[in-house]
This record gives C-alpha cells, sequence and structure tokens, in this order.
C-alpha cells in the first residue's frame, strides 16, 4: 500500500513540475510559507513546527516528496518550515487548484497522509512512559522515512536530540539517554553518514 502510494505521489510531482522552476534549500534553511501557495516537496524532507508562547517548539510534521505543506493547509500562527535534507521544492498557487478539479483530487492522497502521520504524533503525547513515546516515534520513522538494510531499518533524515524531545514532549536530556541505552544494549547503531538504524529488536516497553 505505501509503495502505491509513493508511486503515485512521484507521478503527481512528474505532472505537475513539468513546467514548474525548482527551487533548492539546503538542509537547516527555512522555507518560505507565502499565505496563497502551498509547497510541493519534490526530493527531501521539511520539517514543520510552530513556537509556543514559552519559547518551546513543537514538531508538527516530517514532510517528504510528493506531499503539499503551507499556511493554506493550517490554523497556527506562527507556522514555520525548514529543510532537515537537501530539498527541491516547487509552490502551488490556491488559484491553479481551484481551477483545475482533477489537480485537487490528486492532492487528496498526500494529504491523507499528511494527516495519518499529524494524528499518529499528537497520539504520541499521550503514551507513558517517555520510553515508551520515544519508542513508538522511532517506529513512525521508520515506517515513512526509512530503508531496509541488514541491520535493520536506515532512518533517511537526521533529527537532533531535541527535535525528538520536541516531537514526544520531553527533554533532550532523556532522549540522549535513551538513545544511549538502547545503543549499548545493541537496539540501534549509525551508518558512516550517522544516519541512526534503528533493530528490529528494538524493545517495545
Amino acid at each position: 500500500m505505501v509503495t502505491v502510494e509513493i508511486t503515485q505521489d512521484r507521478q503527481l510531482l512528474e505532472d505537475l513540475y513539468r513546467d514548474r522552476h525548482l527551487l533548492s534549500f539546503r538542509p537547516g534553511q527555512g522555507i518560505p510559507l507565502p499565505p496563497d501557495q502551498v509547497v510541493m516537496v519534490c526530493r527531501g524532507i521539511v520539517q514543520v513546527g510552530t513556537i509556543h508562547s514559552s519559547g518551546d517548539e513543537s514538531l508538527l510534521g516530517l514532510v517528504g516528496a510528493g506531499v503539499p505543506l503551507g499556511l493554506p493547509l493550517t490554523c497556527l500562527d506562527p507556522y514555520h518550515a525548514k529543510a532537515i535534507t537537501p530539498v527541491d521544492a516547487f509552490y502551488l498557487g490556491l488559484d491553479d487548484i481551484e481551477r483545475d478539479p482533477d489537480l485537487g483530487c490528486r492532492l487528496w492522497q498526500p494529504m491523507i497522509r499528511r494527516l495519518r502521520q499529524a494524528e499518529a504524533l499528537l497520539a504520541l503525547t499521550g503514551k507513558r512512559p517517555v520510553a515508551d513515546r520515544l519508542h513508538h516515534f522511532l517506529v513512525l520513522l521508520a515506517q515513512e522515512h526509512g530503508q531496509k538494510t541488514p541491520g535493520g531499518i536506515r532512518l533517511l533524515l537526521r533529527l537532533t536530540h531535541q527535535d525528538m524531545a520536541s516531537a514526544i514532549g520531553t527533554t533532550r536530556v532523556t532522549v540522549t539517554r535513551l538513545l544511549n541505552q538502547w545503543r549499548q544494549q545493541g537496539h540501534l547503531s549509525f551508518d558512516d553518514q550517522r544516519h541512526m538504524i534503528v533493530s528490529s529488536s528494538l524493545p517495545s516497553v
């Protein structure tokens, strides 16, 4: 099912960006979000989030190729996006989408994927203890942004410990302690490019 969705997303992208100008963003670079346009990610992964009045940041999603994001799709303010891998993307105006019913229909499946991910992240905050939340977060990353290897699932993105802590509602120190513990137990490892590899033996607590 995931393979079918990804194939459909790629076909949609090929049809859309054929006559459009692609913009490239380096890791860590902010992605402008015009109020009347959505961003279509063609390559790479974009992190979207918000900042609370306390100054704390919340991770709202990790958007991959074929999935739209932008201010017209949220009611949150502030709302920001940044590339966490090299990203290629283009902009679609709301007028373009409204004029083309077929385009709106073809964006439906990618939007469903975004909704599922958002609800999965929201559900994590209710899990106890923290180790359970981190475990399920890593499983979610592996399902959506993972690549099978002999040693386990290699995550195709690199999040900081603070990013993970923000996503599951805990502290960076706690995330670091748990990851170090699981690494020492052989449940996690890293490749030469510092991508995390999650073993199937990762304990569910």
